[in-house]
């Protein structure tokens, strides 16, 4: 969770200032989200505060997919209902909004428990935010928004100043939107609708703005980034790969990333992307869930562990430097002790150097909450552990791989500790060296020295210097 200040458009003239305070939960693309939120609101007079206790207005951006997100929602309302009442008995007006995919989902409910909130938007509609405020105030009452709008929200939104927080050598970039996959655990297709593209002009535009403003690196996102298929600037269909490509050719953007993706979506354009463009990095989120066809089936994914075998196969044979990440979940309804150790063998199979992992949790309305054989919580729990422990000697095996090795690492921030400068490998691992401030947005070659629990240690080697 974390507030967000975000930089966007200058206000207009003769607006009272106001001060706005983002609360973001959840993933890379709730962060663009609370941006662009920010963006729409910054005509009215919003200005960006550090905390609530300063905001007129406040922004919940909430996320659906761990558990108990609902109620984790309704616990942080209630310490900002506190604020409000506060704000109120001293002639402060405090404006309440729930955003993202708890108020898409729960719309009415948080209403009904929480009435003090003025404002309930789905992620579809938040290009309307200007509009709802306006009505909240006329009103007087509570504003709902969670339909999916016919009109696509990317044709609505002001442009997007960058990078979303002042001084950001990386920023997030989201170009696709929703899922038409249908997982059984998965509430996405429910909360962010169906499948939907910016169109490329739109995307190079923004990303053009970002590296103009400083930004080196931009992570691509979406529910199903590579399955992103945006009108092209000739009325023909752009995919992920042709867009790398393009973005690869903007002046000083030194790094593309893309997250997250789908098996059945990774197709060779863009497994020859890997091998082609220099700055996609050999890094790749790649979901997997499971290692048991059963499983695999029983969740929709529409392909089998074989299936990603076979993609891991040709991604490292075009890129051989290229290491993942991925998704798993245990204990999904039918898992039974050889299903998770067809899991286990993929994982020794593939390795990985990263992975998130966690137990299977029911969300409401997924065909998978009311499946018979649902796991008990102690074997989900000893198989989350097991699982774990694997991906973690993988993670530090690959990490340990780096010691001795020169990398590239771009240079984003001052450390922890005095005269420590810290940036990102190509691996997203952070990096520590010694140096002074004039080495942020600088991309050099460090010589790895040693492995920290999550992060590593190097020199800088003087000798090349990366455009």
């Amino acid at each position: 969770m974390t507030g967000l200040p975000p930089s966007s458009p200058s206000p207009a003239r003769g607006l009272p200032a106001r001060g706005l305070h983002v609360i973001t939960w959840g993933c890379q693309m709730n962060v663009y989200d609370s941006a662009r939120m920010s963006d729409v609101l910054r005509p009215l007079g919003y200005q960006p505060v550090e905390t609530p206790e300063a905001a007129d207005m406040i922004i919940l951006n909430t996320c659906h997919i761990r558990d108990r997100a609902a109620e984790k929602v309704f616990s942080e309302l209630g310490r900002l209902r506190k604020i409000k009442d506060e704000r109120t008995a001293h002639g402060e007006q405090t404006i309440i909004a729930v955003a993202g995919c708890v108020a898409q989902a729960e719309g009415q409910e948080i209403l009904a428990r929480a009435p003090y909130v003025d404002i309930v938007l789905g992620p579809q509609t938040y290009h309307r935010l200007p509009e709802m405020v306006a009505r909240a105030a006329r009103a007087g009452g509570a504003v709902i928004e969670t339909d999916f709008p016919a009109e696509q929200k990317f044709d609505f939104l002001p442009d997007a100043a960058a990078p979303q927080t002042p001084g950001n050598l990386t920023a997030f970039l989201t170009i696709q939107e929703g899922c038409d996959k249908f997982c059984s655990f998965c509430v996405v297709p429910y909360t962010r609708g169906a499948e939907v593209s910016r169109p490329v002009a739109s995307v190079l535009a923004e990303a053009r703005r970002m590296v103009e403003s400083g930004v080196r690196e931009i992570s691509l996102l979406g529910q199903n980034v590579n399955a992103y298929h945006g009108a092209g600037p000739q009325g023909d269909v752009w995919g992920l790969a042709q867009l790398a490509e393009a973005l690869a050719a903007i002046p000083g953007l030194n790094r593309i990333r893309y997250a997250t993706s789908h098996p059945r979506d990774m197709d060779a354009a863009l497994i020859a992307a890997h091998r082609d463009i220099p700055a996609l990095m050999p890094f790749l989120h790649l979901p997997v869930q499971s290692g048991s066809d059963k499983i695999l089936r029983a969740m929709n994914r529409g392909h089998t562990a074989d299936d990603y075998r076979e993609i891991v196969r040709k991604l490292h044979e075009a890129r051989p430097d290229l290491a993942l990440s991925s998704d798993f979940i245990v204990g999904h309804p039918g898992e039974t002790d050889e299903d998770f150790e067809a899991t286990m063998q993929l994982v020794r199979d593939v390795t990985f150097a990263q992975a998130y992992s966690f137990k299977y949790s029911p969300r409401p309305g997924t065909p998978a909450a009311g499946a018979p054989l649902q796991v008990p919580e102690d074997v989900k729990d000893a198989r989350l552990q097991a699982l774990q422990a694997l991906l973690r000697e993988q993670q530090d095996a690959f990490n340990q791989s780096l010691v001795g090795q020169t990398v590239p690492v771009l240079f984003t921030s001052e450390g922890r500790k005095p005269g420590q400068i810290s940036g990102r490998s190509p691996w997203l691992q952070p990096v520590h060296v010694t140096g002074t401030p004039d080495l942020i947005g600088q991309e050099l070659p460090v010589r790895i020295t040693e492995r920290l629990t999550n992060s590593l240690n190097g020199v800088l080697e003087e000798e090349k210097v990366y455009a």
